[in-house]
């Protein structure tokens, strides 16, 4: 198989929030496109986060004091940001390199490069939903930062500050005895919140089903249940997939495979280095009184989507490896981070418990692009806890690349040779 320059044909591997968005784009383009996932369209990382889509999310984890927050969680099982001891060295690598990253310097660094990936998916995703007209609770309420202390107030600020001065993301700051006005949903006694208004939510489960449906009735093929085992290559092209339902092959090869993406480092000749960071999220119906607006608690790390039926509590970061239980300890730990903030923080009747392994990468930027070794294989990986926000841009930045077009934004940090 020669690679043309003009591709007319691409199997993208992997149908989280990513791959659907390459396939959108690549079939905007007249590519035929077949996307191929090892388990259940969507049914990964994308389908039970918070679906927050949100530009004030533009501060990397690579931030002073991460690294020492990460050492300290090693002697607390329960600790919301958590590493879990164990001998592994693609682990310990990997937080070496994060931690050369915490610093200032390299914190707003990555951060304007992230500022310019996040307003692009802002503007495609307002886009998409009105173009594909997408019926998934697209909700443009903003989102609630709330604290409970004046100590987070006066912690918060500061990262408030930088958002504005750095990369203007601006917030209004609510004083704790307006809060119940706010949301009758909060408490009285909070010290406060800053809201940013320009940030969007949606529920996950349905942009990805509707978004699908959308993408088959134009053509494109979604095959479940079928793995990816081998790549066959030649003259330094993917010639051809291997996987369960057979062999495939075509122009380009995109992989959008998430938390999984290391295990085809060597095959792909090219370093991958990311590791499962996992997130823990529980539907249930929704309490009363329920929030009005999607809320984040920082003192507490734990997220709130008030949905049209349901309401999910969200939050953890744990690595601890391709770890696949649910700890009934870990979703209690949900429930209770929100008692101090909201008046019904949870109903007991629970509709869904869920994880997922989020794609952290040592420099909390993404990995878009071409593989250096390989001319006809691309990356779109890596989003660390963004890839709800960062899927449309990145889904243009991939078709743009695959086509050897001028990128819309500057994609030359996101790339896969930056390793």
């Amino acid at each position: 198989m020669n690679v043309s320059s003009e591709p007319k044909t691409a199997i993208v591997v992997g149908s989280g929030i990513i791959g659907i968005a390459c396939a959108h784009y690549l079939s905007k383009t007249g590519i035929q496109v077949t996307v191929i996932d090892r388990k259940s369209i969507a049914g990964a990382c994308s389908y039970g986060n918070c679906g927050y889509i949100c530009p004030s999310h533009v501060l990397p984890l690579t931030e002073p004091g991460a690294f020492r927050v990460a050492l300290k969680s090693l002697f607390t099982p329960h600790a919301p940001f958590r590493v879990k001891p164990r001998l592994s060295p693609a682990l310990w690598n990997w937080m070496w390199q994060f931690a050369r990253r915490c610093t200032h310097r390299q914190m707003l660094a990555s951060g304007n490069h992230l500022k310019s990936i996040l307003d692009s998916s802002m503007v495609e995703y307002r886009k998409l939903i009105k173009e594909e007209q997408l019926d998934c609770e697209w909700t443009e309420k903003g989102l609630l930062y709330v604290l409970q202390t004046e100590k987070g107030m006066h912690e918060f600020s500061k990262t408030d500050q930088i958002l504005s001065e750095h990369f203007e993301v601006k917030a209004h700051c609510i004083k704790g005895h307006d809060l119940p006005a706010f949301d009758p949903a909060l408490k009285h006694d909070l010290a406060g919140a800053y809201y940013y208004p320009s940030d969007t939510s949606v529920r996950p489960d349905l942009l990805n089903s509707q978004w699908v449906d959308h993408l088959k009735e134009r053509g494109v093929k979604f095959v479940e249940n079928c793995e990816l085992q081998e790549l066959r290559k030649s003259n330094e092209q993917i010639t051809h997939l291997n996987t369960s339902c057979g062999e495939m092959d075509a122009d380009r090869i995109i992989f959008a495979t998430g938390a999984w993406s290391p295990q085809f480092s060597a095959e792909l000749e090219c370093q991958i280095p990311i590791q499962p960071g996992k997130g823990y999220s529980v539907t249930m119906q929704r309490p009363e009184p329920c929030p009005q607006y999607p809320m984040l608690f920082p003192e507490h790390k734990v997220g709130v989507s008030p949905f049209e039926n349901g309401y999910r509590l969200g939050s953890m970061m744990e690595f601890a490896g391709y770890d696949t239980s649910i700890p009934k300890h870990r979703i209690a730990q949900l429930c209770t981070s929100a008692e101090p903030y909201l008046i019904a923080p949870f109903t007991e009747r629970e509709q869904e418990t869920w994880f997922g392994w989020r794609p952290m990468t040592w420099d909390s930027l993404p990995i878009i692009g071409r593989v250096p070794n390989l001319t006809n294989a691309y990356l779109a990986t890596g989003h660390n806890m963004l890839g709800m926000s960062l899927a449309t841009a990145t889904g243009k930045l991939i078709a743009e690349i695959v086509q050897d077009q001028p990128t819309h934004i500057d994609a030359n940090p996101f790339s896969p040779a930056r390793f």
